[in-house]
C-alpha cells in the first residue's frame, strides 16, 4: 500500500469515521488525487462529498466547492467543522462583517475546503482571493444544474468556466450530481472542459427505498391515514403550489401533527426559521414546495409523500431520494390527480423567461418540459415495476421486479386487449392523427358528446366499436398503449394523439389478419395484455427491507437513551443532531453495545475526532443500560 493509499484510508477512518468506501467512492478520490478531472453520478445517499471532501484533506492548497443553495453550503460546513476540518462558506446569508472575516481566513490559508455559490465566483473580493492563493480543486455540485436541457437549469452555473480560466493555473475540475439522463450527463463534460474524466455511474437504485403511487379520490383523508402509522417519524410533504402548502400545513396542525412550511413566499427569516425546525426535529414533518431540500443533508427522514404529482422524473426522483439517507429503510408515496397535469402544464407555461437564451431555445426547454411531463404521467399509471421505470428513465436496464415497490408487491391478473387497443389505434389512424384522448375514446365508446359530433368522429368506421367498454376500462388501455410506445402524445398546448412506428406496425398486422393473412402465432399479431391488479393485495413478505429496520433494534429502550443523549448535545452545540452521529450509527450502538474506545471506533460514522468529542458520553450510557440487564 503506498503513503498515498494508506493516507485517504487514514482520513477516511479518522476524520469521516468508516472503515471502508461505498461504491465509486475510491475511484473517484484516486482520480483526483493523480490529478485527473472526474465526473460521478452517483444517487442521494452515496456518499458524493467525500469523493471531493478527503482529496482535499490530501491535497496542497484549498478546494472551491460551486454550490447551488445556502443550506447546503451551511449543512456541510457545520459537519466539517464538527470533524476538526476548518472549512467556510461564501454567500449572501453573510453579513458584511462575517464576509470580510471570511475572506481575510481564507486568504491566510485557514481553510481547506470553501463552499462558495455560483453568483459569488466572479466578484471583484473573490477574484482576488481565488489569484492569491493556490486552488488545487473545483468541485462542481449539482452539476446537472449547468445542463441547459437538464430539469433545473442555472445560467449562474454558466460562471463556473469563465472562473476556472481566470486562475493562474488549471485546478481538478471534479463534478457530482445525482441524476443526469445520457444528454445532460454529455453536456456536463462538455461544458466544464473536463479532461479525459473519470467516469463513475455508480447506479441510481436506491434498494432501501419503497415506491407506491396512490389515486386517492379524498387526498387530506389519505395524507391523515398514512401519517396515522408514522407518528413521531421525520418526513416531508412536497406540494406544487404555495397555497396547497398552506392547506396542508393547515390541515396537519389542526389535527395535532408537529408541522412546519417552507415556500418561496415566506420571509426569509421564516424559512430559516422553519428549515431549522424541520433539520433539529422540534417539527419533524415538512410541508414544501420544490423549493425545499436541495442540500438538505437529513439522514433519518423515513419518508417522502408527493402530494401532487411533479413535473419531471429527475424532480420526482432527487426529491423522494431525500428520504433514507442513512441507508435504512424509507417509503417514497406520490398522490396523483389529473388536476395535477393541468398545473404542471400551467406552471410550465408561466415559468420565467430566460434572459440568456434566444427565442427558440426557450421553445425548444419548453417542449422538452412537457414530453417529461408525460414520461412522469406514464409512471403514475404503469403497472410494472415502479423502480425499473425510473431507472430505466436514466438508462440504466435491468430485472424487472424488483420486491420492494406497491406494484411489484400487488397480484395482477392479465387481460387481453389486443382488439380494442388495435380499434383505437386505428381510429387514430382514420382520423388523420388529428385529435385528442378525451375525443378518441367518446368516439370508440360510442359517446354522442360535442365534440364527437364537431369533429365529425361519428361519421368515422370506428366510431362505437368499444361500446362495450365503460370509459374507465378503455382509459386505461389508452394509458397502457402511451406507456407502452404504441400511440404518443404532442407537447403542446392542445395535445394530439399520434401514431408510432409500433402503433402503426401493430396496426397493419392486425389488418392483415382480419384480411385473413395473419394469424395470432409467429408473425400474427402481437398481443397487447393489460395489468390490472386485483381487489387485495399481498402483504409484503415480513423479512423484506422495508421491515428490516424494526428487526435491527434489538434494544430499542437504549436507541431512544442515546437519541435523547444526542438531541441534547446537539442542542448544546446549536447542530442538528444528525451531524453528531446518524440514526443508523446509534442503532449499531444498540446492537453492538460498545463498551471500550476500540469497541466504539468500530461503529460506523464513529472516528477519532467524534470518539473524543462524543465517546465517553455514548460509551456511558450503553454500560448503564448493560449494568441493568
Amino acid at each position: 500500500m503506498t503513503d498515498k493509499a494508506k493516507d485517504k484510508y487514514t482520513v477516511l477512518k479518522d476524520v469521516f469515521g468508516y472503515d471502508t468506501f461505498r461504491e465509486g467512492q475510491e475511484a473517484l478520490v484516486d482520480g483526483v488525487l493523480s490529478g485527473r478531472d472526474v465526473l460521478g453520478i452517483m444517487p442521494t445517499g452515496a456518499g458524493k462529498s467525500l469523493c471531493f471532501q478527503i482529496p482535499a484533506l490530501l491535497l496542497p492548497g484549498i478546494t472551491v466547492v460551486v454550490s447551488p443553495l445556502i443550506s447546503l453550503m451551511k449543512d456541510q460546513v457545520a459537519a466539517l467543522n464538527q470533524l476538526g476540518v476548518h472549512a467556510a462558506y461564501i454567500n449572501s446569508s453573510l453579513t458584511d462583517r462575517q464576509y470580510v472575516r471570511a475572506m481575510e481566513n481564507a486568504r491566510k490559508g485557514q481553510y481547506k475546503i470553501i463552499y462558495v455559490a455560483p453568483e459569488r465566483l466572479l466578484t471583484e473580493p473573490f477574484q482576488l482571493l481565488a489569484q492569491s492563493v493556490d486552488v488545487s480543486i473545483v468541485a462542481v455540485d449539482e452539476a446537472h444544474c449547468i445542463s441547459q436541457w437538464g430539469q433545473d437549469f442555472r445560467p449562474s452555473y454558466l460562471k463556473i468556466v469563465t472562473f476556472i480560466e481566470t486562475l493562474p493555473k488549471r485546478p481538478v475540475i471534479a463534478a457530482y450530481t445525482a441524476t443526469a439522463t445520457k444528454q445532460v450527463k454529455e453536456d456536463i463534460a462538455c461544458i466544464l472542459g473536463l479532461w479525459d474524466p473519470v467516469l463513475m455511474v455508480t447506479g441510481y437504485d436506491r434498494k432501501n427505498l419503497y415506491f407506491s403511487v396512490k389515486k386517492p379520490k379524498d387526498k387530506k383523508a389519505a395524507l391523515l391515514g398514512y401519517l396515522g402509522k408514522y407518528s413521531g417519524k421525520s418526513g416531508i410533504i412536497y406540494c406544487n403550489t404555495r397555497k396547497a402548502v398552506e392547506e396542508v400545513e393547515h390541515l396537519l396542525l389542526q389535527e395535532g401533527y408537529p408541522a412546519t412550511r417552507y415556500h418561496a413566499g415566506l420571509l426569509d427569516a421564516e424559512r430559516r426559521e422553519n428549515q431549522e425546525d424541520f433539520i433539529y426535529d422540534r417539527k419533524p414533518l415538512m410541508v414544501a414546495t420544490n423549493a425545499f431540500g436541495m442540500g438538505i443533508d437529513k439522514s433519518n427522514v423515513r419518508f417522502v409523500i408527493h402530494y401532487n404529482m411533479p413535473k419531471d422524473i429527475e424532480s420526482y426522483y432527487q426529491e423522494a431520494g431525500r428520504a433514507g439517507r442513512d441507508g435504512e429503510p424509507a417509503e417514497c408515496l406520490l398522490f396523483y390527480t389529473g388536476q395535477d397535469v393541468k398545473i404542471n402544464e400551467f406552471l410550465i407555461a408561466m415559468q420565467e423567461e430566460n434572459s440568456e437564451l434566444g427565442i427558440e431555445e426557450r421553445e425548444l426547454i419548453k417542449e422538452r418540459d412537457l414530453e417529461r411531463l408525460k414520461r412522469m404521467t406514464f409512471y403514475c399509471f404503469t403497472n410494472e415495476c415502479l423502480r425499473d421505470y425510473i431507472l430505466r428513465y436514466f438508462g440504466e436496464y435491468g430485472g424487472n421486479y424488483c420486491g420492494n415497490c406497491e406494484n411489484c408487491l400487488t397480484e395482477f391478473e392479465d387481460m387481453d386487449v389486443t382488439e380494442a387497443a388495435c380499434q383505437i389505434i386505428r381510429l387514430v389512424q382514420t382520423s388523420r392523427e388529428r385529435y385528442g384522448i378525451h375525443a378518441i375514446l367518446d368516439a370508440a365508446h360510442g359517446s354522442d358528446t360535442a365534440k364527437v359530433r364537431q369533429f365529425r368522429l361519428d361519421r368515422n368506421p370506428g366510431y362505437g366499436s368499444l361500446k362495450g367498454y365503460t370509459l374507465v376500462r378503455l382509459r386505461q388501455i389508452m394509458n397502457d398503449l402511451l406507456v407502452k410506445g404504441y400511440l404518443s402524445l404532442t407537447s403542446n398546448e392542445y395535445p394530439v394523439l399520434k401514431m408510432t412506428e409500433a402503433g402503426s406496425r401493430l396496426a397493419a398486422a392486425w389488418a392483415m389478419q382480419g384480411a385473413g393473412q395473419g394469424s395470432q402465432k409467429e408473425g400474427g399479431v402481437p398481443r397487447v395484455v393489460l395489468k390490472l391488479p386485483k381487489a387485495q393485495e399481498r402483504a409484503a413478505p415480513k423479512n423484506t427491507e422495508k421491515n428490516k429496520a424494526a428487526l435491527e433494534v434489538k434494544h430499542p429502550a437504549l436507541f431512544e437513551q442515546l437519541r435523547k443523549c444526542r438531541y441534547g448535545l446537539a442542542q448544546k452545540e446549536h447542530v442538528p443532531p444528525y451531524i453528531i452521529f446518524s440514526d443508523k450509527t446509534l442503532k449499531e450502538m444498540s446492537v453492538y453495545l460498545p463498551s471500550t474506545e476500540e469497541e466504539m471506533l468500530n461503529i460506523n460514522g464513529v472516528g477519532a475526532v467524534k470518539f473524543e468529542k462524543y465517546g465517553e458520553a455514548f460509551l456511558g450510557i450503553v454500560k448503564a443500560y448493560m449494568g441493568k440487564l
